[in-house]
C-alpha cells in the first residue's frame, strides 16, 4: 500500500495508517542486526547533482518527428532532480538515491523501477545505488522491509512484527493460514505488508545491461541470496507457490482472494525470475553450484505456476485461494510470467491477443491493470482497477520482448509515451498513473511524479522512439530507427562509453540514411532499418555510415 493514498482515498476502503498527521517509524531491531551482508557500510559525502550543473552532461535525444517528447525528457529529468537526496545523518543510509516523489518514505518497487531510467544518466545521477539503502537495512534472517523512513531509516512501523508474532498482514487484517508445511520459526520481523515485489535482482540486470558495472554483482549477491531465502521461508506456501496480500496492487479486485495465504502469479513468477537472474549472478562471480541449484529451484517453480495458476479456457494466469482454488479475477499480474519465461509459447501468444483485445486489455490506453471485461473496471482509471502504469507497463514491455514480439512491445511502449505526451501538453507535468480509455491523468494520481513514471519520457523515449538499446555486457548497442527525419543522442552512456549518434535523410537519396557516430571508445552498433539489418565497427572518433 502506498501510505499516502490510505489518507487521500479513504473511500476506496484502506486502512488508516496515519496517527494525528505523522507517519508512524518502527522502533527498529536495532541497528546492529541490519546490513551485516553488504560490504557497504558508510556514507562518503560529496556533491549532489544539481541539474543546472549536470544537463549539458545527461544524454541529450534528438527526435525531430516529435519536439514535445524531447521537451518532456528534459522536464522529466528536471522533477527527479528535485528528489535526489543525500543520506540523512543517523539514517544509516550509506548511497545517495532517488526518491519515490510518494512521500518521506522510500519504497522497495518504486526504488527498482526508478532506477531503470536512472541507469541513461548513469553515473552522473544516484540511480542503481539507491537500492544500496535497502541492502543496508536489510536483517540478519534476510528480510528486507519494502518501505523505509526517508529521514530516520527506520522500517514503516506498521510493518513491523513488534510483538513477534507468526506472518500476517496488517493491513489486510489476517493471520497466515499455511497449508501443507509448518509455519516458519522463528516469526519474522516484519508482516507480510513488507515482504512483497522481490525486483531487486532484475533491477540490477537493467543497469547492467546499460552500465556494464560487472563489479557492482558481487556486492550485491551476499544480499540478494539472503533476501531471496527469507522469501522462501515465510512466504512460500505448502502447494511451492508464492504468499501476498495486495503486491502493492493496494484496491485491485483480486486482493480479496489473496486473504490468509492465497498465492499470487505475479509474486510466483517473480520468485522465478529472482532465482534465474542469481543464477546469472553465480555464474559471473564463478560459483557454478550455486548458479546450477538457483536453476533447478526456478525449474521446479515454474511447472507449479502453470499447472496450478494457468486456466486453459480461459486463456490465462489466476491466483489462487488459501484452499488452492483459482480467483476469478483477471489482472494484468498474469503477465509477470512472461518476464519470467514460465509461459510456453502458446501461452505467450494467448496473453499477448489479450493485449490487442478492446474487450480486455486493449483499450485506447494500454495496458490497464484491470481489464475492461473484469467486474470492478474502472474507465478513469481507479488506481489499481483499471489505470495505466509505468511499472506495470515496463514489465509487459520487457517480457514481450523475452518472447521475441517486439513489434507489440515497441507499440504499447509508443503508446504509452505518445498519451503521456498528450497529458504534459495539457498539463504541464507527469502522473503517477492514467486513464485507460481516454488522454487524461488517472483518477486518482499525483501530479509531477518522478516518481517511476519518469520511465516513459525518458527510458521508453531513448529506447522505443529514438530507438537505442544498449548490450553492455557485450559491448553492443542496437538502433532500431523507425523515424525517418533526423533522431540520434548526443552523449549517449553505455559501457563506460560517451557517444553523439546521428541518423538523418542522406542528400540526394531519399530513401537512405546517413549516420554518424563519435565516441570515446570501439564498441558494435547493430542498426535496424526498413526490415534491414546493418552491423558496423565503430571506431573511437568519427564514424560515418550509410544506409541504403
Amino acid at each position: 500500500m502506498r501510505n499516502g493514498t490510505a489518507v487521500r482515498t479513504l473511500t476506496l476502503g484502506y486502512a488508516m495508517v496515519f496517527l494525528a498527521g505523522v507517519l508512524v517509524c518502527s522502533p527498529g531491531f536495532g541497528d546492529e542486526t541490519q546490513g551485516k551482508y553488504f560490504a557497504k557500510k558508510e556514507y562518503v559525502a560529496k556533491p549532489l547533482p544539481k541539474f543546472a550543473e549536470t544537463r549539458a552532461r545527461l544524454p541529450a535525444p534528438i527526435y525531430d518527428e516529435n519536439p514535445l517528447y524531447v521537451e518532456m525528457y528534459w522536464k522529466t529529468w528536471e522533477m527527479a532532480f528535485r528528489n535526489f537526496y543525500e543520506p540523512a545523518p543517523e539514517s544509516g543510509f550509506v548511497s545517495q538515491f532517488i526518491d519515490a516523489a510518494f512521500n518521506q518514505n522510500i519504497f522497495l518497487w518504486d526504488t527498482c523501477f526508478l532506477t531503470m531510467f536512472c541507469n541513461y544518466g548513469h553515473p552522473l545521477v544516484p540511480g542503481i545505488g539507491s537500492l544500496d539503502n535497502f541492502y543496508a537495512k536489510q536483517y540478519d534472517d534476510g528480510e528486507i522491509c519494502r518501505e523505509i523512513n526517508r529521514t530516520t531509516g527506520r522500517d514503516f512501523g506498521q510493518w513491523v512484527n513488534a510483538k513477534h508474532e507468526d506472518l500476517f498482514s496488517r493491513w489486510g487484517k489476517f493471520s497466515v493460514t499455511y497449508v501443507g508445511r509448518e509455519v516458519p520459526k522463528p516469526p519474522p520481523k516484519l508482516t507480510l505488508d513488507a515482504l512483497n515485489h522481490p525486483i531487486f535482482a532484475w533491477a540490477e540486470f537493467e543497469s547492467l545491461r546499460v552500465t556494464g558495472d560487472r563489479d557492482r554483482l558481487k556486492l550485491v549477491y551476499d544480499p540478494l541470496v539472503y533476501y531471496y531465502r527469507a522469501l522462501q521461508k515465510y512466504i512460500r506456501q505448502g502447494n511451492g507457490l508464492y504468499i501476498t496480500d495486495w503486491a502493492s496492487m493496494d484496491n485491485s479486485p483480486r486482493v480479496p482472494h489473496l486473504a490468509k495465504g492465497g498465492t499470487a502469479v505475479d509474486t510466483s513468477s517473480q520468485m522465478v525470475l529472482f532465482a534465474n537472474h542469481l543464477a546469472e549472478m553465480a555464474d559471473v562471480l564463478g560459483k557454478k553450484e550455486e548458479a546450477a541449484a538457483f536453476r533447478a529451484e526456478a525449474g521446479k517453480l515454474a511447472p507449479l505456476i502453470n499447472e496450478k495458476m494457468w486456466n486453459p479456457k480461459r486463456k490465462f494466469y489466476f491466483d489462487l485461494t488459501v484452499d488452492g482454488k483459482q480467483a476469478p479475477v483477471k489482472t494484468v499480474a498474469a503477465y509477470w510470467t512472461l518476464l519470467a519465461g514460465v509461459a510456453s509459447e502458446e501461452q505467450a501468444d494467448a496473453l499477448a491477443a489479450e493485449l490487442q483485445n478492446p474487450k480486455s486489455f486493449g483499450r485506447r490506453h494500454r495496458v490497464p491493470t484491470t481489464p475492461a471485461d473484469q467486474q470492478g473496471f474502472n474507465p478513469a482509471g481507479g488506481y489499481w482497477r483499471g489505470a495505466v502504469w509505468a511499472p506495470t507497463n515496463t514489465m509487459v514491455i520487457r517480457g514481450l520482448e523475452k518472447y521475441a514480439k517486439d513489434e507489440l512491445a515497441r507499440e504499447i511502449a509508443m503508446e504509452h509515451l505518445r498519451i503521456v505526451g498528450e497529458v504534459f501538453k495539457t498539463t504541464g507535468t507527469v502522473w503517477e498513473n492514467y486513464a485507460p480509455d481516454d488522454a487524461k491523468p488517472g483518477r486518482p494520481a499525483k501530479p509531477d511524479f518522478v516518481g517511476w513514471t519518469g520511465i516513459v519520457p525518458i527510458l521508453y523515449f531513448i529506447e522505443y522512439a529514438v530507438g537505442l538499446k544498449p548490450d553492455a555486457v557485450n559491448n553492443r548497442l542496437t538502433w532500431t530507427l523507425a523515424s525517418k527525419k533526423r533522431c540520434g543522442c548526443e552523449r549517449f552512456r553505455f559501457n563506460g562509453h560517451v557517444a553523439t549518434l546521428i541518423a538523418k535523410p542522406a542528400d540526394g537519396q531519399p530513401d537512405a540514411a546517413e549516420v554518424t557516430v563519435e565516441s570515446d571508445g570501439e564498441f558494435q552498433l547493430t542498426v535496424h532499418r526498413g526490415g534491414k539489418k546493418r552491423d558496423f565497427n565503430v571506431k573511437e572518433g568519427r564514424n560515418r555510415f550509410l544506409l541504403e
